[in-house]
């Protein structure tokens, strides 16, 4: 047991230094800084580089990464996060995701996505404890964390600008007030969460043995869940959940096998935002409404649509495309139709329930598992286990996030990712293989299998979608519903009780994500756990935001623009991917209401 504990701490030591970076940052700027987790792989390669190319010392490559990396944190902060979130905290947390996504490609392209071996800088096995060994490595990585924290500290408690820090993060309208300059403060609390952020990287690649560029997203998303743990904002819990989270993975990977081990951690995550909305030493939000997409609420109004328009797009869409385009455009279409049946549903819960779910991939692979298992065992018919999809996809994710519509705030989001992760956490564990075979359409014994067929039953499914959405708008559930998420207390107060309501526009957009995802399975004729992942759950909600996020047909364009445009850069992936943060960046700093909305 012993050595399971001490693997715990080497853990947790990384996952603590990641944890303080974004809880730093969120104390001072109320912003979910994705961005973080990227520094992660950088770090790793950067040490990498430093150490194998350029030959430097590992204490000198240490200095030179976190020079970098704080660097970085300053550009990424005074160019894109800090002018949103000054005005948008959801757009600033959109912003962070972009870079993310640009940071990581950028790093494949300088470096490649192969696995690099990190060198041995220090003895990894020179110690014992009994029968457990370690080495000078462990014990380094555990006392400079140490030293760290305790210059942190220090730094927070006597030093004019952690002084600064803390006020801020406190309240930082009082501390504008006290003339404190609260942007420079900001770039400061950047810098510093940018730096551990690479620090941490380097850690873990000098613990696995191994660099990646791609490393960042799995990690941070655990020192994600250790912030969280110890309350976002709070630098103490951060460290706290950082060690606590990582010993109880250690010991629930001995006990139930690697694979559990997001189960595991995203259960703790989930538990303890129930028991302590809070976290460990956070403060509990007193906010009823949902401040990432309260911001967007209100913000403008929609662009009016003259009816000549939908039926020109109805034609267009429908009829004119499936007659003329080849097969890669067909084969393109029903990837945008597919997610834009998805987002659309979302815009419930996103637009008019005022609640940013961030786990749309949880009931998407839901869907997908129920229709291909319906279709491969018992043989149920394409349009009978379409529907049934669903239906077990809404009703399976309202039961499991049923718990969790009493938290407030940020947390409900960063509850509902979790819930995500931890549903193909457990499809992985049930079915880690995936399914292979999965039945295509057919109508009257004739298999619809061509790009052409897909295509007209994705458009069909959005037309009915589309009409579903526009009558819920329009009725009084509608209405109900859009009440929550404008003012909660006030709907309160009318008698409305908004967690029901909540979680009923949860359970819609989770039919439509499951039926998105039955569509995806048997187009594909194959599904592993791997496709459903937070990447996909981020693209639907970005869709969501560019098109508009209290409008279903804003789903639409936003799901041409993020998936169709960027086909044009397929060609080269990692270009790809860079432009499609840098789209995204543009959106929410120009058109932070969506493409179809005016600005206020």
């Amino acid at each position: 047991m012993l050595d399971t504990l001490i693997a715990g701490l080497l853990r947790g030591n990384v996952y603590a230094l990641g944890a303080v970076g974004i809880s730093l940052v969120f104390g001072v700027m109320n912003v979910v800084n994705f961005a973080q987790f990227s520094f992660f792989g950088l770090g790793a390669m950067l040490s990498w580089f430093f150490i194998v190319k350029l030959g430097l010392p590992f204490w000198l490559a240490l200095i030179a990464v976190l020079v970098v990396c704080g660097a970085i944190g300053l550009l990424i902060n005074v160019t894109v996060v800090r002018p949103l979130a000054k005005y948008l905290p959801l757009a600033a947390m959109l912003s962070t995701y972009a870079i993310s996504l640009i940071l990581d490609n950028a790093s494949q392209m300088a470096f490649s996505a192969q696995f690099r071996v990190f060198p041995d800088v220090l003895p990894t096995s020179n110690l014992q404890i009994g029968n457990m060994r370690f080495g000078t490595s462990d014990v380094v990585m555990l006392g400079t964390t140490a030293v760290i924290m305790g210059v942190m500290t220090l730094f927070l408690k006597y030093g004019k600008v952690g002084r600064a820090i803390r006020a801020t993060a406190q309240d930082q309208e009082a501390a504008l007030q006290m003339g404190i300059p609260v942007g420079q403060v900001q770039h400061v609390s950047f810098v510093i969460a940018s730096a551990l952020g690479g620090l941490a990287g380097v850690f873990i690649a000098l613990y696995v043995g191994i660099a990646n560029p791609n490393s960042g997203l799995d990690v941070g998303l655990t020192a994600f869940v250790a912030a969280t743990l110890g309350g976002l904002g709070s630098l103490v819990g951060a460290v706290i959940g950082g060690f606590v989270l990582g010993v109880l993975e250690a010991f629930g990977i001995h006990f139930f096998g690697d694979t559990a081990r997001q189960i595991i951690v995203f259960v703790i995550l989930i538990v303890v935002l129930i028991v302590r909305p809070g976290g460990l030493l956070g403060k509990v939000p007193l906010v009823s409404s949902e401040p990432l997409t309260g911001t967007f609420l209100g913000k403008g109004r929609p662009i009016r649509i003259p009816r000549w328009v939908w039926l020109v797009a109805f034609l267009v869409g429908g009829v004119v495309i499936p007659l003329v385009a080849n097969d890669y455009v067909l084969t393109t279409g029903t990837q945008v139709l597919v997610y834009a049946i998805i987002a659309a549903g979302f815009t419930v819960t996103a637009g008019q329930a005022g609640v940013l779910a961030l786990g749309q991939a949880g009931p998407i692979a839901i869907g997908a598992y129920t229709s291909a298992l319906l279709s491969l065992y018992l043989h149920f018919p394409f349009w009978v286990a379409l529907p049934v999809a669903g239906i077990v996809a809404a009703v399976v994710a309202s039961i499991l996030a049923s718990p969790i519509w009493g938290v407030k705030g940020h947390y409900i989001s960063i509850a509902t990712l979790g819930l995500g992760i931890a549903i193909v956490a457990v499809i992985q564990l049930v079915l880690p293989q995936g399914l292979y075979n999965i039945p295509v359409p057919e109508w009257f014994g004739t298999p619809l299998n061509t790009p052409q067929a897909y295509y007209l039953i994705d458009f069909g499914v959005l037309v009915l979608t589309l009409l579903v959405m526009w009558r819920i708008r329009g009725s009084h559930l509608g209405k109900v519903i859009s009440s929550v998420g404008s003012d909660e207390v006030a709907a309160l107060a009318s008698g409305v009780r908004g967690r029901n309501y909540k979680a009923l526009s949860f359970a819609v957009s989770g039919f439509f994500a499951g039926v998105g995802g039955s569509l995806l399975a048997h187009q594909y004729t194959y599904i592993d756990p791997t496709i459903f992942t937070m990447l996909m759950s981020l693209l639907v909600v970005t869709i969501v935001i560019l098109g508009g996020i209290n409008l279903p047909y804003g789903a639409v364009i936003g799901a041409i623009v993020l998936i169709g445009a960027m086909e044009l850069l397929r060609f080269t992936p990692e270009l790809r991917i860079i432009v499609y943060g840098l789209v995204l960046i543009l959106a929410v700093r120009f058109r932070p209401g969506g493409i179809l909305v005016k600005n206020a």
